[in-house]
């Protein structure tokens, strides 16, 4: 470090502390005493209920740890289910805090429908699920086809956009009901699917006969960074998801385990210390308490974790972690440092 660069750190560690400043939303979640998360209907490996109510999924997971963050308990958290009409609405007029539902980040959600996006959870793709019987061994095969796709999406514009570039033509069947896009591809009503190839993946996953018998084209049509969303005119709220999301990736870089963090409690390690809360005053900035990093990965793991159980290799989906790898092992995931 030269000079300059020296001086100016000992006058950055010399200024006062900001006073944090919590907006509406901050003080409505910590008044009500729980975290209101709008959620998707039912996406296998994101969100979906079980036969007892219970949700699961990777989306819920961010939830549970912002809950972790805020009240030290990842249980106070209920989950909405909204459609892709319903979802920023429900987010604009606060009927929901958090918007955890596997929504493609875009210019135009971020600056006209009036939300800001956390960190992206998962980097996905458009892509296009056909019946392996058809024949079809590429999306430029499907000249003329009919393909079923949900209404008020990135997915919808996208699938127009690379038929206009690719020069066919295609016959949408526009289904709004996650339930009922799903029966009616299978029902042979259309010769392909689109959505993310994560959301096509966990479909499939879903069918208990012959999944075999559907497979997913090679071709990513789009760049879909899926992130947690909240309203603007909070910086606190955002502030405490956006940390909340980079802290489970964190976590995951330090090693760091719901099984062995408490093992970690005395590590030498700096990095450690102020991650767990045993040193500075990290949880005070976000107004929660200073262990809270240590909560969050005590009660619902790591990234690493949450994404193995939700979308890896020993879940239904069986996705490898591709691009949703760390930074350190050729992916895109990487936190800014959390000091």
């Amino acid at each position: 470090m030269g000079i300059r660069n020296a001086m100016l750190g000992a006058l950055l560690l010399t200024l006062p502390a900001l006073t944090v400043q919590a907006g509406p939303t901050f003080d409505a979640v910590r008044a009500r005493g729980s975290l209101i998360c709008g959620v998707s209907t039912g996406v296998s490996g994101f969100s979906s209920p079980d036969n007892a109510g219970r949700w699961s999924g990777i989306d819920t997971d961010v939830c549970r740890a912002i809950a972790a963050a805020m009240f030290g308990d990842s249980g106070k958290v209920r989950f909405v289910p909204l459609s892709p009409q319903q979802r920023f609405t429900a987010v604009q007029s606060g009927e929901v805090d958090l918007l955890s539902r596997n929504t493609t980040w875009s210019m135009g959600r971020d600056t006209q429908v009036g939300l800001n996006f956390g960190p992206v959870v998962f980097y996905d793709g458009q892509a296009f699920m056909v019946r392996k019987d058809l024949g079809v061994q590429s999306a430029r095969q499907l000249d003329g086809a009919t393909i079923c796709v949900q209404p008020g999406t990135t997915t919808e514009q996208n699938l127009a956009d690379y038929f206009r570039r690719s020069g066919i033509s295609f016959q949408p069947v526009v289904i709004e009901a996650f339930d009922e896009i799903n029966a009616a591809f299978f029902a042979g009503r259309c010769d392909a699917y689109t959505t993310d190839a994560s959301g096509l993946a966990g479909v499939r996953a879903t069918l208990a006969r012959n999944p075999e018998d559907y497979v997913i084209l090679p071709e990513r049509i789009s760049k879909e960074p899926l992130a947690p969303a909240v309203r603007q005119g909070d910086d606190q709220w955002f502030d405490l998801v956006g940390w909340t999301v980079r802290a489970l990736i964190e976590a995951e870089e330090l090693g760091l385990t719901a099984a062995n963090i408490d093992q970690h409690m005395n590590s030498p390690d700096p990095r450690v210390q102020r991650f767990l809360g045993v040193t500075g005053d990290l949880g005070k900035a976000l107004g929660v308490d200073n262990r809270w990093a240590y909560t969050i990965v005590k009660q619902v793991g790591n990234y690493g974790e949450i994404f193995e159980r939700n979308l890896g290799r020993s879940s239904p989906l069986r996705l490898e972690r591709g691009q949703n790898a760390l930074w350190t092992e050729g992916g895109l995931m990487y936190a800014p440092p959390i000091r």
